[in-house]
């Protein structure tokens, strides 16, 4: 780990002149200390933001749900709100690391964190996001569980975050502050597809902070769920995963919100798969034909070409599971 400063601001104007000097923000620390550790990450500066207040999760005016990006993963999980309004989140949320690093890490920090990627890990393996215009060894390297969906020639790592997926799904959007003012980015829009720069991966401002996620208000009754397809039942990334809402209404389906995890190099929209369920009767056709969309646009690697099919088969089961025909 090579040296540091370090200081804890005790309100957002204060952390936001102490980060507007490149000084990193901190709150948990579960990835960053990590990164630090394996000299991925060389911060000059640290700056602790826990002591912000961003702590809390409202439902906002028009019914939708805010959530502090202070708030700890655990305690997004278990809120009431979140478990009535939004079941996805809390699952997402649940199946996620460990109970140990849920208790600590926080929403803020999850949808900040990088990729699992071991070529990017390794310090001593060319990886463009790490050191950029050095390559990507994972393309011609062991690439059995990157992504399929969002590559390009400088990057086919995924975006690790489970939550990320169930907010992408549900058009959420993340709060920003800085220098200037607050302002809103579509979550779709905050993280960034890799494309001929893959060491920029969120749409921040220099010295900009996170202060929360705001889920918009969506019809009800809305169902939904998370489903996650990995090697083992415990702590552990995502082959595949699936995050779906969906608003049946007269025997119809009004509105459908599906994306998909494990397989991009951010979470990944599903519009095709939408456009298909809505106006549809629930069934077992619909939700299998809807599936055979998952995979659209899908460009394997020598060793992840089951994820394609994976991806197919994970959507439909969790279609039938939130739709109440499994």
């Amino acid at each position: 780990m090579h040296p540091f400063s370090y200081t804890k601001p005790s309100g957002i104007r204060e952390a936001l002149n102490a980060g507007r000097h490149g000084g990193r923000y901190i709150a948990g620390g579960t990835t960053l200390v990590d990164l630090m550790r394996e000299t991925v990450e060389r911060p000059e500066s640290l700056v602790d933001i826990s002591a912000l207040p961003l702590r809390e999760v409202t439902v906002t005016e028009r019914g939708g749900l805010r959530i502090g990006a202070l708030v700890r993963m655990a305690e997004a999980a278990g809120h009431p709100k979140v478990r009535t309004l939004y079941p996805v989140i809390s699952q997402a949320l649940e199946l996620s690391a460990s109970a140990q690093l849920r208790n600590m890490a926080t929403i803020g920090g999850n949808i900040m964190q990088r990729t699992r990627c071991t070529y990017f890990r390794d310090v001593t393996a060319n990886c463009n996001k790490r050191e950029p215009g050095s390559g990507c060894a994972a393309r011609d390297g062991f690439n059995r569980t990157h992504a399929i969906l969002g590559t390009s020639d400088s990057c086919v790592a995924t975006h690790p975050s489970d939550v990320a997926v169930a907010f992408a799904a549900l058009d959420a959007s993340v709060q920003l502050v800085g220098q200037d003012g607050g302002r809103s980015v579509p979550f779709t829009d905050f993280l960034l597809r890799p494309g001929s720069t893959p060491s920029r991966e969120q749409a921040l401002r220099r010295g900009e902070l996170i202060t929360g996620v705001e889920i918009p208000a969506h019809p009800r009754p809305l169902k939904s769920g998370y489903l996650k397809v990995r090697d083992r039942q415990s702590y552990e990334f995502a082959l595949t995963s699936a995050a779906v809402a969906l608003h049946v209404r007269g025997g119809v389906v009004r509105e459908a919100k599906v994306a998909a995890g494990g397989v991009g190099t951010v979470p990944w929209k599903l519009p095709a798969v939408e456009r298909h369920l809505i106006g549809e009767r629930p069934s077992e056709a619909l939700w299998t034909a809807a599936a055979e969309r998952a995979a659209d646009g899908a460009r394997p690697l020598e060793h992840n070409g089951f994820k394609a099919e994976l991806l197919k088969r994970t959507v439909e089961r969790q279609l039938r599971i939130v739709g109440g025909t499994q």
